[in-house]
């Protein structure tokens, strides 16, 4: 039986009290049934006509049955049998004629403050799952430089069907905590909150190869976990994106959890739940002999680094030797924002997509950005280079190109929402393109369109051959 909500009132006007009254009400059973006290039960109470009262409360999208009532509280308990009746959190300390017969049936009374809570909590799912495709704007003189038309764009997606792609690297959890601020303590300068939703995205390396079978490649992933939950989590999420998972449980550490904590659609807090030991060689050992078995009908490699120890140095030179053996294109990319890595471990790779910063780091070079990309190009020997500069776009870096060895590219959402992920999406897409034999020029563009779809929501989600189909 679905269990039946009961609110009662006169409604004179629907005010934002009523509607978090009535939203929490809805959320506390299967059907929202409100009883409008008629004419003459409201008395002096009633400024409007019990018709006009009962025909603004019927349009309310959270009630499921609305009438009016002219008899006592008790009967109309009788008459409903409802498990719950909610009224506002004034009535709590009163006496409440509605408990002594709503306990006979075995019903309950809640009170509600009808605070906000749960309409940031609505608005919080509304905005993960929205997109607005129109913040994004293609860069018309780039494609002019490049003679790339929304064609270019709509033939290398087609291609990415069928593309066989293997992942490798850190799996990570991330955890959306949407907090309420209370305010600021009494006793230190210290901002309180309540926290009133929680959401989980796969991340790391996992996100990646999401990306990857989003936009219809066949994709294999290999990482380290924790034995926990969090592993669970992520082991059906990535197959329920269509991803082929092989997550090797290290029972010495916890699969990595990056909690975010937000207020207001900004982030207050992040609390990192890792190890970054390196495996053991005897995992290493399994993780290679894995790859061994996926290689032989794979065209694109990529590592996804975030330096919490799924990819020794040692382990990195093995699988770049088997995928040269192979002449299997290789891309990576290799994260320091509140971890230390090195891009330029990841010698004689076709793709690398450091941050300005990570860059800077690799070659230790104060020189301009050029100078500096062409450093790092010399130092790692990669095909392609393309810098990530957040707001500032991106800067490709092509050495053996005959006509043009540089260009920059604008960030193309001019309304971002969260950052997080932008260049795993960017470092996926282009990557893939290259794997499909199109110039860096246009597989760049396919990687910025990426990003830009990707910034333009919260939390990771795959992109898919839908999502791109909405901007070219």
């Amino acid at each position: 039986m679905p269990s039946k909500v009961l609110v009662t009132g006169n409604f004179n006007i629907l005010h934002p009290g009523h509607l978090r009254l009535l939203r929490f009400a809805k959320e506390c059973g299967d059907q929202l049934i409100v009883a409008v006290w008629s004419d003459r039960m409201a008395g002096d109470s009633a400024l409007l006509a019990e018709e006009i009262r009962l025909e603004g409360i019927s349009t309310n999208g959270y009630v499921d049955r609305a009438f009016i009532w002219d008899d006592s509280i008790s009967e109309l308990i009788r008459y409903i049998k409802p498990n719950f009746i909610v009224k506002g959190k004034e009535h709590e300390l009163r006496y409440n004629e509605e408990l002594e017969p709503l306990n006979e049936i075995g019903g309950r009374l809640i009170f509600s403050s009808g605070d906000s809570t749960f309409s940031s909590v609505d608005l919080l799912r509304k905005e993960i799952l929205a997109f607005d495709p129109s913040t994004i704007h293609l860069p018309s003189e780039y494609m002019k430089r490049h003679l790339i038309g929304e064609h270019d764009l709509c033939s290398t997606l087609a291609a990415f069907q069928g593309l066989q792609v293997l992942v490798v690297g850190d799996l990570i959890v991330d955890e959306y905590i949407t907090c309420e601020a209370l305010g600021m303590s009494q006793e230190d300068p210290t901002l309180v909150v309540t926290p009133i939703d929680k959401i989980q995205f796969v991340g790391g390396a996992g996100i990646v190869a999401a990306h990857a079978a989003g936009l219809g490649a066949s994709v294999n992933y290999i990482g380290v976990c924790g034995n926990d939950a969090n592993a669970d989590y992520a082991f059906e999420k990535l197959t329920e994106y269509g991803v082929r998972p092989f997550l090797f449980k290290d029972e010495n550490r916890p699969t990595t959890l990056k909690q975010r904590f937000r207020a207001s659609n900004k982030t207050l807090l992040r609390v990192s739940h890792l190890q970054q030991n390196s495996i053991s060689i005897e995992m290493q050992d399994s993780i290679y002999c894995c790859i061994e078995n996926l290689i032989e009908k794979c065209n694109l490699l990529v590592f996804s680094d975030f330096n919490y120890g799924c990819l020794p140095r040692d382990l990195i030179n093995r699988i770049k030797n088997l995928c040269i053996s192979r002449k299997i294109i290789m891309a990576a990319d290799c994260q320091s924002s509140s971890q230390i890595g090195d891009i330029s471990k990841y010698t004689n790779v076709s793709l690398i997509t450091p941050t300005e910063r990570e860059a800077r780091l690799a070659t230790k070079s104060g020189d301009s950005l050029i100078v500096m990309a062409d450093l790092l190009a010399k130092k790692t020997n990669c095909e392609n280079l393309i810098l990530t500069m957040a707001s500032e776009g991106a800067l490709i870096y092509s050495p053996g190109h005959e006509q043009w060895h540089t260009d920059q590219l604008p960030a193309l959402n001019n309304s971002p929402k969260d950052t997080v992920g932008a260049g795993d999406s960017l470092l996926m897409t282009t990557a893939m393109s290259l794997a499909v034999g199109v110039e860096i020029w246009i597989a760049a563009l396919m990687g910025s369109i990426s990003a830009a779809i990707q910034v333009g929501r919260i939390g990771n989600i795959p992109i898919t051959s839908e999502d791109f189909l909405k901007e070219i």
